[in-house]
């Protein structure tokens, strides 16, 4: 299996569709946002297996203090091979000198997340305004 990252805008709805509707993501019920909110975040990391989409993640931020990474997301099947190590390692290349790098964590990805350097934010409690369903 040779898996390449690419930060490539040139990546179709369908593709994105069939990695975001594989994990059960209610944002796959809004193609269009989801496709465009993509496309203008400020980063944009996706794995290829040849010209099949594999996995993306994808980084907000001001440019100079805070990242927030919203989406990091492998299809199932490629799922502990460590394709989202890939993808998180090309995020932290670019933002490790940054001040505060956030994310939001639940359900399996919080071990994920922890093994690779996050931590609990001291007694911060997550809070949003949501409309998604799968959590």
């Amino acid at each position: 299996m040779e898996i390449k990252l690419s930060e490539t805008r040139e990546i179709n709805i369908e593709d994105i569709l069939v990695l975001y509707k594989a994990n059960e993501w209610s944002s796959a019920s809004k193609p269009n946002e989801l496709y465009n909110g993509l496309l203008n975040s400020e980063t944009l990391i996706t794995a290829w297996e040849g010209k099949k989409l594999i996995g993306l993640g994808n980084a907000i931020s001001d440019g100079f203090l805070t990242v927030y990474y919203p989406h990091l997301l492998v299809l199932p099947e490629y799922q502990g091979k460590g394709i989202g190590k890939l993808i998180l390692n090309k995020m932290q290349e670019k933002y490790k000198h940054f001040h505060m790098q956030m994310l939001t964590a639940d359900g399996k990805s919080v071990d994920f997340y922890k093994k690779n350097g996050f931590e609990r934010a001291g007694k911060t409690e997550p809070m949003w305004i949501y409309q998604g369903n799968e959590h």
